[in-house]
């Protein structure tokens, strides 16, 4: 049985844990505040979860998912995670997580940095488009007409494959952006943020993003 290291256990880390706990996945989530914060939301989980520290969630996870302020991002075990796909689901909001000029001017984006702080494992971008309600809500089998896709992006196929099994799973299709150089086209600000889209409405919109916002 496949484990998930959630690492963050806000609004959309819960909801990813809700939701991967019904498909069958044993979920090891945790927060900043310690195991102790999360008894209510492992108790509502089940059997399937336990609460544990960022470390022993990353250390437990086959894959891990990050769901944390950008600002946070020093925070993220490393170690840990050597090895392993990292999908991230975090945006950069220069207002909440403080300016990079480096993002602010489009040189590089938030889930390359998140790679360069695990240079050791394999990050893919993730759930960042999506209101957190909306995954447990808006999933629908495969083949559905007007199905929603979801896009991700990584430098390494392994990791894009998995985030496309994990969003099938989760009831979406699956756009590829390719390397995580593009992954901008997807965050906040640009056209595809949070708006419903099927695969082909989403790949047109997500190709008329600006560059910066």
């Amino acid at each position: 049985m496949t484990t998930i290291g959630i690492i963050g256990a806000g609004h959309l880390g819960s909801q990813v844990a809700r939701k991967a706990v019904e498909l069958g996945y044993d979920v090891v989530i945790s927060n900043s505040r310690g195991p102790e914060t999360l008894a209510a939301l492992v108790a509502e989980l089940g059997p399937r979860a336990r609460a544990a520290t960022p470390a022993e969630a990353a250390a437990a996870g086959d894959f891990a998912v990050v769901t944390i302020p950008f600002r946070s991002l020093g925070s993220i075990p490393v170690e840990p995670l050597a090895g392993k796909i990292v999908i991230d689901t975090g945006n950069y909001y220069w207002k909440r997580d403080g300016h990079v000029p480096a993002l602010d001017a489009g040189e590089t984006t938030s889930s390359a940095l998140v790679q360069q702080h695990l240079p050791t494992s394999k990050v893919a971008k993730g759930f960042n488009h999506i209101r957190y309600s909306e995954i447990t809500t808006d999933g629908t089998p495969p083949g559905t007409p007007n199905r929603r896709a979801l896009a991700t992006a990584s430098d390494y196929a392994e990791a894009s494959e998995l985030v496309t099994k994990l969003y099938d799973g989760f009831g979406f299709d699956t756009v590829d952006l390719g390397p995580l150089s593009e992954s901008w086209r997807a965050e906040p600000g640009r056209p595809a943020n949070v708006v419903r889209q099927n695969a082909a409405e989403l790949s047109e919109t997500l190709a008329k993003a600006p560059r910066t916002v």
